[in-house]
């Protein structure tokens, strides 16, 4: 089971109107003082909050990259060289969540297994887990086949095995070699089918979270049923690229 780390749809919002500038005491922005320009103490919160952002899969990314560059102007360290000590740690601080708040926000994919890591899902860990466990008991690493694609996949190695034997023996089979392109095309296609399936799913999420900011808290059901379903089309497609990749290296040697 997993724990959300969002108590509920919903950004968390950043605590502008309960702090006072440490400077002049007005009542900062989030980052940095409205009134004197300081630069405030970082407050913990996700990527979607630092930016003010709920947290919704479809994003104005024009608008990101704006406010991005706004905030490096102001937070940047180089600006704040001369100010205090504590003042040049915050802006370092600020900056390098920016940055990586940023670099996330702005891929859709990484945007997506973010949200889903504040879910509670942690697909690169549980890759990198098993790539790990793989490498200390010298296993091969498992990966599990989705339905959809197991009779093809069976077929798919049996041919990638019949390559790397010709290779091996110096042969060259035209015909293999052909019938392995049009296997890996009709891969790479269905890679691309998935990201469309996937971003139906983003509009039902952002749908979810419209109707929380509406008044109508959506369920951990609701959340869970879209949740899982993303989880599903990225290791699918995962799995997919992992698959084309090796055929492109059976291919190449």
């Amino acid at each position: 089971m997993t724990k959300s780390v969002l108590t509920a749809i919903g950004a968390k919002p950043l605590p502008q109107d309960t702090h006072s500038c440490w400077s002049c005491g007005s009542m900062r922005a989030a980052h940095f003082c409205e009134s004197c320009g300081k630069v405030q103490p970082p407050v913990p919160v996700d990527y979607f909050s630092f930016f003010g952002l709920p947290p919704k899969l479809n994003l104005d990314v024009a608008a990101l990259e704006k406010d991005f560059y706004d905030l490096s102007r102001k937070l940047h360290p180089d600006l704040n060289a001369t100010t205090e000590r504590a003042e040049q740690e915050w802006s370092l601080e600020q900056s390098s969540m920016l940055n990586d708040a940023y670099r996330t926000l702005k891929d859709p994919l990484k945007r997506t297994a973010y949200l889903l890591h504040l879910e509670g899902v942690e697909l690169e860990e549980q890759s990198k887990s098993a790539t790990e466990q793989a490498r200390a008991t010298g296993e091969i690493k498992k990966q599990i086949v989705p339905p959809d694609l197991l009779e093809e996949v069976f077929e798919l190695n049996i041919q990638l095995e019949e390559l790397r034997m010709d290779k091996k023996m110096g042969d060259d089979d035209p015909a293999l070699i052909a019938e392995i392109g049009k296997q890996k095309l009709a891969l790479e296609a269905k890679h691309e089918e998935l990201l469309q399936e996937l971003q139906t799913y983003w509009k039902t999420w952002d749908g979810l979270i419209d109707r929380s900011q509406a008044g109508n808290p959506a369920t951990s059901e609701e959340r869970a049923q879209v949740r899982n379903k993303m989880v599903d089309v990225l290791n699918r497609r995962n799995y997919i690229r992992n698959l084309v990749r090796d055929v492109n290296e059976a291919m190449e040697n």
